[in-house]
């Protein structure tokens, strides 16, 4: 009974530590089984709202339909001869892209948008202008640029054969880099009100965002202007840059109240010197003009291992004249020159004592300088009412429409690759565009970068399937737990026994504290102990019986 006791609570105990064990794999299943599902197929982005453009760039036929290349010439003449593909990268074979093609040359191409951008329109209806696109330097960005031209409304229809450098843009926006020297553009072509004259208005510096030229990657550009003249610039959905387009661009939309009166000249009698050699001043006796600058050291004395006759050069010992070396016609020959070994230290030739700087040189004498008592100050022109000022409280509503989006461009580079270009009027609209494009191919690209370690791994999926924060939270706790029932748990579950009793217990069989808390947990174990009690009863009873003595034919 009591070895089969021992069995079953070793069972039960067994069977606690593998159900744990059990739910421990389940776990770990399900994360290889997220891990190393089957790659989603690629879907092209569908658009979930208004925009005035949206491009994924779906198949080779949108060059020549939608996308139409320029045939006019740069300012200064220059064809733009640079060619245009629609490619895919390796690493998504069935993503199509816009793509650059030759080095050196200058590139111009252009589409036109479903709707014209008003940006009194806009401003009415309090929405934002969104700019998004995708771009992706196959090879390291050396010099070149990456932007978009949203081309303004012209007098004239615009047309793609016209399209050039010289093209009035509304906006230019997109990465530029050559050399050191990288930027996001973000400049307004922004147009006068008073005389129509325009001007470019520039965005301060970007930060943050250098890596994007050299990692290989797709990365998202973005440009948010708010109907209230707030901007901001993303790149993979990160800040790079805000501010106001009526402050922080440079000149200001709103020119100077106020500006300085061309006709206005310096008197001939103004003395804008504030300082004036002193007239009273005389040359020391004892001042020499001619004593020079450096002297030779007079403490100097030639290093006892200077060799005044060994050359600095001598000829090469281990060369030869060539066999097919012909003296007549090549001349004598004459073996190369090399550094003489023995002069590493620098220690041959005429040997010369250092310069030191002259103690008693003085210099060209000059009077000391003296308050100017003619000082008139610094003369600027007089200030008058600047006759084209304006104020414009609203540039948003004040900037030129846009008709279509261009790409004119020089690059030292080749394979930069455009996709999924968006242009809408809500920022919900471009979020779920990248939601269904960038962000599936960014994860795909950090998953399969030879550079991202395990845990970074983890997390881009994690960032992607929230779901996987849970999984990995239970992978890390549930083996602590389980380690906890193991070790600490691992002694008697019911009440303690001494040394003695479980001495007692092995030579009289008696009941112990564990004894009857398994036997609670044991019913059919106990039943049967208890019929084995009752038949040994039996028997030793039958045994104990008196045995009827015979009776002989004499007591009868």
């Amino acid at each position: 009974r009591s070895f089969k006791l021992s069995y079953y609570n070793e069972y039960k105990s067994y069977l606690r530590e593998f159900s744990m064990l059990r739910v421990v794999a389940a776990i770990l299943a399900v994360t290889v089984v997220v891990l190393t599902q089957d790659e989603e197929p690629f879907r092209l982005p569908t658009l979930k709202g208004n925009a005035f453009m949206a491009d994924p760039f779906a198949n080779t036929e949108v060059i020549g339909t939608v996308w139409q290349p320029s045939s006019s010439a740069k300012g200064d003449g220059s064809k733009f001869d640079g060619k245009w593909a629609i490619e895919s990268a390796p690493s998504s074979p069935e993503d199509l892209g816009l793509v650059v093609k030759d080095k050196a040359q200058h590139h111009a191409i252009s589409a036109k948008l479903n709707s014209k951008v008003d940006f009194t329109d806009l401003h009415d209806k309090q929405k934002p202008l969104v700019v998004q696109y995708e771009v992706k330097y196959q090879d390291s960005m050396e010099c070149g640029g990456s932007y978009l031209k949203l081309i303004a409304e012209g007098d004239s229809p615009f047309t793609h054969d016209s399209f050039n450098d010289k093209t009035v843009y509304s906006i230019m926006f997109g990465p530029d880099k050559c050399g050191l020297d990288s930027k996001i553009h973000f400049i307004i072509n922004y147009k006068n009100p008073i005389n129509g004259a325009v001007e470019e208005k520039h965005a301060k510096a970007s930060s943050n965002f250098k890596e994007i030229f050299g990692d290989g990657k797709s990365h998202l550009i973005t440009l948010i202007l708010e109907a209230d003249g707030t901007f901001e610039i993303l790149v993979d959905n990160n800040s790079v840059n805000s501010g106001s387009i009526l402050t922080d661009m440079t000149p200001t939309i709103n020119p100077p109240a106020e500006i300085d009166d061309p006709d206005d000249k310096k008197p001939s009698d103004w003395d804008d010197q504030e300082k004036i050699p002193d007239p009273m001043a005389t040359k020391p006796e004892d001042w020499d003009e001619t004593a020079p600058k450096f002297i030779t050291d007079p403490d100097a004395t030639k290093p006892d291992d200077w060799l005044d006759d060994e050359p600095e050069y001598i000829a090469d010992p281990e060369s030869s004249k060539p066999e097919d070396w012909d003296d007549e016609e090549d001349g004598d020959w004459e073996a190369p020159q090399i550094a003489n070994p023995k002069c590493e230290a620098g220690n041959c030739g005429v040997w010369e004592p250092p310069q030191i700087p002259n103690p008693e040189y003085k210099g060209k004498w000059a009077p000391p300088l003296i308050d100017n008592p003619n000082y008139s100050g610094v003369w600027a022109p007089r200030k008058i009412a600047n006759p084209d000022f304006f104020e414009d409280k609203t540039p948003f509503a004040s900037l030129m429409p846009i008709v279509a989006v261009g790409i004119e461009m020089w690059t030292m580079t080749k394979d930069i690759m455009f996709d999924n270009i968006i242009i809408t009027d809500s920022k919900e609209t471009a979020e779920e565009w990248a939601a269904e494009s960038f962000n599936k191919k960014a994860l795909k690209e950090k998953l399969a970068s030879s550079g991202e370690g395990m845990i970074d791994q983890a997390v881009a999926l994690a960032t992607e399937n929230p779901v996987m924060w849970v999984v990995y939270a239970a992978i890390v706790i549930l083996p602590v737990v389980l380690i906890y029932f193991l070790c600490c748990r691992g002694g008697s579950t019911g009440a303690e026994v001494s040394a003695s009793d479980v001495g007692e217990a092995k030579k009289t069989d008696k009941v112990t504290p564990d004894d009857e808390a398994e036997d609670e947990d044991m019913p059919g174990l106990e039943d049967e102990g208890e019929e084995e009690e009752q038949e040994e009863k039996a028997e030793d009873e039958k045994e104990e019986e008196p045995v009827p003595k015979r009776r002989t034919r004499k007591e009868n």
